[in-house]
């Protein structure tokens, strides 16, 4: 059986057209097996919803970026990869209720605040300052702004406003977001106005609010301190009182008997002395003066009740 000669004849035929045997044979560059995984977790994530096999999909990815780099891949395309990653990665984590851990997460594979991409850096700020702790955020977003080769980037207006709004304001750091609007050239002159007013309402805000305190305080000070003297007498009293109604519990001879002893302590008289009877008979008529007015007091408050 005879070969078609038109077929022998004919040239290979490549993806470029007919390949000469001077030309080369150009290899298909190979695909990253971390593209693959990348793939994988937004499916686990959207489709399935299994945000915890999603979470370790992308950690294969990443571990997977640092062991089989590909040397003919662009470099915009692994960066693009990483950032996907963790996008896939926050929102997995937010899923499942873990969304403390994002910060550290993405730090551990970029290790510099600086080197986190915009738009990763962007929705670590949304989601923290959702969340109500935009603090946790406010070093890292500082760092990353605050570095020479952020600045030149296209995002670098956006982010900065997006900082001043959702972490800056909120946490009270009024003359930071201040010197950022007006010592950064990405604001534009229209923004710039807006931003500066929006930390100008803010801050007349602050300060009423902290003239509220303070007026709210003063009645709160004043109404202890009126209640502490007004209550001091009746301290005083209820001790007078306890302390009479005891001494006069005390037989009256034993009470009698108490201040003598307590006379010739203190004073050091001579009770045998005829001097000394003067002063005995007016101390015993002052006791039963005392007790005559402590028992009439008393009988009056029986009546009473």
């Amino acid at each position: 059986m005879k070969s078609d000669s038109s077929t022998s004849a004919a040239p290979l035929r490549g993806l470029g057209g007919p390949l000469r045997s001077s030309e080369p044979v150009r290899a298909v560059p190979a695909r990253a097996p971390a593209v693959d995984l990348l793939e994988e977790a937004a499916d686990l994530l959207v489709v399935h919803l299994d945000f915890r096999a999603a979470l370790e999909t992308c950690e294969r990815a990443w571990q997977s970026l640092a062991n089989h780099a590909v040397a003919e891949e662009p470099a915009g395309t692994s960066l693009e990869v990483k950032c996907s990653l963790c996008v896939v990665g926050i929102q997995a984590l937010a899923e499942m209720d873990r969304w403390q851990e994002v910060l550290s997460w993405v730090l551990q594979y970029y290790q510099v605040p600086e080197k986190l991409p915009p738009k990763v850096l962007e929705l670590c700020i949304l989601l923290y300052s959702k969340m109500q702790e935009p603090g946790a955020v406010l070093d890292v977003v500082g760092a990353w702004l605050q570095d020479p080769a952020n600045q030149n980037l296209p995002e670098y207006g956006a982010l900065a406003e997006f900082h001043v709004q959702r972490v800056l304001l909120p946490l009270g750091c009024l003359s930071e977001a201040e010197e950022l609007v007006v010592g950064s050239a990405a604001f534009g002159e229209e923004r710039r106005l807006d931003v500066l007013q929006a930390i100008h309402t803010a801050r007349q805000q602050q300060k009423q609010e902290h003239s509220g305190s303070e007026e709210a305080q003063k009645p709160n000070l004043e109404g202890s301190v009126s209640h502490k003297f007004l209550s001091l007498p009746m301290l005083v009293r209820q001790l007078w009182d306890s302390a009479v109604s005891h001494f006069f519990s005390l037989p009256f001879k034993k009470s009698l008997l108490a201040a003598l002893i307590l006379c010739l302590l203190v004073v050091r008289f001579d009770p045998a002395s005829p001097s000394s009877l003067h002063f005995l008979y007016k101390l015993a008529q002052l006791f039963r003066w005392i007790r005559k007015a402590a028992f009439s007091r008393l009988y009056q408050l029986r009546i009473r009740d």
